[in-house]
């Protein structure tokens, strides 16, 4: 049955102009999306969404291209979002990445979308998990998801992914960042790019190392390092064999349902935190909020204070 504004039939039949309408609608907020959602959660779930983490200037975007292009000569579609840091004055995205992949942007088998994070904690926008669901209904095969690139707040990435890609650079200290940020936990694949750089055998003897502590590596995947030069093309092959093998693997264990269950946890408790904030802020109101922030800054009330006035605002609503 169609909904009220027909883009999620018209994505589902591949129209890519609805598909990049919807996702705009979906950044804007716009609430009339939502049974337009629910029809394509329902009937999705079969592309394999891959993220691609990592420390700002480690070639995140170059490496996407690459593999984007390695896809694509084995015939399977691709879906891009690039989440880039916001601009704090307008909102938008600052980078654009489809700047660098200009010569994708014909191919009818890749869709590419940059997205503002908009302040989002995490290195992902809150729209990317709905973002993936239109381009997963759009059909591509791999939805590739970039993140803003912001070093420790990475982590949220796993939230809306089924294989993390976690990029490093060798001779920068990279290793070391992602082993404090416990990113090295949620990588399923490792990427040592610019591998001709010097320092790469000590960037990579590192890795190997702190994965030797890895749990997975008894539970039947060990976190592979792969090195790459993505600006020359080299070692892309042998990552998109790495990323097919993990998504076959997870298949054949029987461990994509629970990893779905997992991310879909996730992701109703983070929609949950979202709009329980909204509501209890919206009936304390504005005003009051803002005093009792004034509160808190001339060291008046504690913050757990605050927040105690504001539940105990919404309890006497309720008992009125």
């Amino acid at each position: 049955m169609p909904t009220a504004l027909g883009l999620a039939e018209k994505v589902l039949a591949g129209d890519r102009r609805a598909a990049a309408r919807l996702i705009t609608l979906i950044e804007n907020g716009d609430e009339s999306v939502r049974p337009e959602l629910a029809e394509l959660h329902h009937r999705g779930g079969k592309a394999h969404i891959v993220g691609v983490t990592g420390s700002p200037g480690a070639g995140k975007s170059t490496l996407i291209h690459k593999l984007a292009r390695c896809w694509r000569q084995r015939q399977r579609t691709v879906g891009i979002i690039a989440v880039d840091p916001s601009s704090p004055f307008t909102g938008g995205a600052l980078l654009g990445d489809r700047i660098r992949m200009q010569d994708l942007a014909t191919d009818q088998g890749v869709f590419i979308r940059s997205m503002s994070s908009r302040g989002s904690s995490g290195g992902v926008a809150k729209a990317t998990a709905d973002a993936v669901r239109v381009l997963d209904a759009l059909g591509m095969d791999i939805v590739v998801v970039e993140t803003v690139g912001a070093g420790q707040s990475e982590v949220a990435v796993m939230d809306v992914v089924h294989t993390v890609l976690v990029v490093v650079v060798p001779g920068l200290g990279d290793e070391i960042q992602a082993i404090k940020a416990g990113i090295l936990e949620i990588g399923d694949i490792f990427v040592i790019n610019k591998a001709d750089r010097d320092g790469v055998e000590a960037t990579q003897r590192e890795l190997e190392m702190m994965l030797e502590l890895d749990d997975r590596c008894r539970k039947g995947w060990r976190p592979p390092v792969v090195l790459t030069v993505a600006s020359k093309s080299e070692g892309i092959d042998a990552l998109v064999e790495k990323v097919d093998g993990h998504w076959d693997m997870i298949r054949r264990e029987g461990l994509l349902q629970e990893a779905e269950r997992q991310r879909c946890r996730r992701e109703v408790l983070e929609l949950l935190k979202h709009k329980a904030v909204l509501s209890l802020l919206s009936e304390y109101g504005p005003d009051d909020f803002d005093a009792l922030i004034k509160a808190v800054a001339d060291r008046k009330m504690h913050p757990h204070e605050a927040v105690e006035k504001i539940m105990e605002n919404k309890k006497e609503r309720k008992r009125k």
